[in-house]
């Protein structure tokens, strides 16, 4: 079973979720703040990170359109 893990830093507003193990991978940057954790040898999506993360939510909750589908398998 792949552990899913959620890390935000609350200084630099960074909210970065992964599943598995992201040791082999890099951030694809798509631009506007948003980023893909991709496996450098299979080219799965292991992740997203998102710069600004507080400033892109409402405070009624969290809802967020991404440039790509992710799934937590």
């Amino acid at each position: 079973m792949k552990n899913m893990n959620i890390y935000y830093d609350e200084k630099g507003d960074f909210l970065e979720i992964t599943n598995g193990d992201v040791s082999n991978c890099f951030f694809d940057n798509l631009g506007n703040g948003l980023f893909r954790i991709v496996d450098k040898n299979t080219n799965e999506i292991k992740g997203i990170a998102i710069h600004n993360f507080k400033e892109r939510t409402s405070s009624d909750g969290i809802k967020l359109e991404l440039p790509f589908k992710f799934s937590f398998n």
